[in-house]
């Protein structure tokens, strides 16, 4: 099968050519003929399979053979996505592949000005790429309209759908016109999420290319046991075993992330952060220069779980486990990516065990255990599968006695025939008086 072979106009197939495309991925063949055709459409396929292509080409060839030229601060075709990075680089494979076509295309997220974006909007843009607050933002300051809008996509449809974004999204739906495309493109779609997406579709296709929630094989996954405490200390012993060129790592919390790239500076190795709390700017230029290879170490938040394209990654290290398990899907996706292989490493303690457990459901396999001898936890993780099953915490096994009449010291008691001669007195216990359920008497 080649890109002609779906009906693809010549345009696209040049662009696609100096990019160095051959042949249409599974996800691509699938979606691309019934997007041309105006369907709507629920797609779901592994991370890392080339989903961004398979909804902006057809987007892309309907908008430039169908519809009237935008009009002044309008938009013809929105991509809706959950993240400012995920924004920038769904917006630069829509641009490279409308290379050769009259179509004008952007992206709007917060974090930077508003009043630029508000300038390039006055013209008009045929495809825009957006994620919900900003855009919401610019709609209510009548920057941009709605009224051209032909086809809506949500990428990352799950996280999109998911509550935290659920009121823009209301707002977004009742300001666009009723009659229009719906596609919803994703690497995992829970049940609920289904059943919510086929609410806002019209007779939708419904393709899966792979198994739902499965990372893609080429990825090889493993957990490494450890004490909370020790995980950072655990992550730079690997990193100097395993001789990682660069490694993705992602910790739960911004304090986490800061953490851990001051200590890999401290000890001259070259890492960057990035968060929630970093401006916009900042936040790209790490990345910016991870995927230049100018950085060994980027260490994120989920900021950088979804859809980030990073070529060549060997290896993603799970700092601490997401508290979405779907999420885990999308992190350990950004190696493996493009047919090339990849690790991802998980550093568990006791208390993630049930996180552990619901990404082995999830994804339906029981993830390899091992650990490192130098690194094994005091308070060891229960064993999970895939059933779910969490097996009975292991008991942490006691300390012998000691014998001679050692003294062992249990608060203010000292266990010993004899008080320690440096032990202060014993207070005289003071009796409780008995609680008065009765009323209570008033003072006169």
């Amino acid at each position: 099968m080649t890109f002609a072979s779906l009906g693809l106009i010549e345009p696209l197939l040049r662009a696609l050519e100096a990019l160095g495309y051959q042949t249409p991925t599974p996800i691509q063949a699938k979606a691309i003929p019934p997007v041309l055709e105006g369907r709507d459409l629920m797609a779901a396929a592994q991370t890392g399979t080339g989903k961004t292509a398979g909804f902006a080409l057809p987007l892309l060839q309907r908008l430039t053979m169908e519809g009237p030229k935008v009009a002044a601060n309008s938009v013809r075709a929105l991509v809706l996505v959950p993240t400012r990075e995920l924004a920038e680089q769904v917006h630069e494979a829509i641009r490279q592949y409308a290379e050769h076509l009259p179509l004008a295309t952007y992206a709007v997220y917060g974090g930077v000005s508003i009043n630029p974006q508000m300038m390039k909007l006055r013209r008009g843009v045929d495809v825009l790429v957006a994620t919900p607050g900003r855009l919401l933002d610019l709609h209510r300051q009548n920057a941009v309209k709605f009224s051209q809008v032909q086809t809506l996509i949500l990428d990352e449809a799950d996280r999109m759908l998911d509550l935290g974004f659920s009121e823009e999204l209301r707002d977004i739906y009742a300001a666009l016109p009723k009659r229009r495309q719906t596609l919803l493109f994703s690497a995992t779609f829970s049940d609920s999420i289904r059943a919510l997406a086929g609410q806002m579709l019209d007779n939708p296709l419904s393709i899966e290319v792979s198994p739902r929630n499965v990372a893609a094989s080429s990825v090889k996954q493993w957990v490494v046991t450890v004490d909370k405490k020790r995980k950072s200390e655990l992550f730079i012993h690997l990193l100097k075993k395993q001789r990682w060129s660069q490694v993705l790592v992602f910790a739960k919390t911004r304090v986490g992330v800061d953490q851990l790239v001051d200590r890999l500076q401290g000890l001259s190795i070259n890492a960057d952060g990035i968060h929630g709390d970093k401006p916009q700017a900042t936040r790209q230029r790490a990345l910016d220069r991870f995927k230049a290879g100018e950085v060994q170490i980027l260490v994120a938040t989920d900021v950088a779980a979804r859809g980030l394209d990073i070529d060549d990654l060997p290896a993603v290290v799970n700092l601490d486990l997401p508290i979405v398990a779907e999420d885990y899907v999308h992190r350990i996706g950004r190696t493996g990516r493009a047919g090339q292989t990849g690790e991802a490493i998980s550093l568990v303690c006791a208390d993630e065990v049930e996180l552990l457990s619901a990404i082995e459901v999830l994804t339906r396999q029981t993830l390899q255990r091992r650990e490192e001898p130098d690194f094994i936890p005091e308070h060891r993780v229960p064993t999970t599968d895939a059933s779910g099953q969490i097996l009975k915490k292991p008991k942490k096994p006691k300390k012998p006695k000691t014998s001679g009449g050692a003294k062992r010291n249990l608060g203010k008691w000292v266990d010993s025939g004899e008080a320690a001669a440096d032990a202060p007195a014993a207070k005289p216990v003071r009796k409780v008086p008995a609680f008065n359920t009765g009323p209570r008497k008033r003072k006169p």
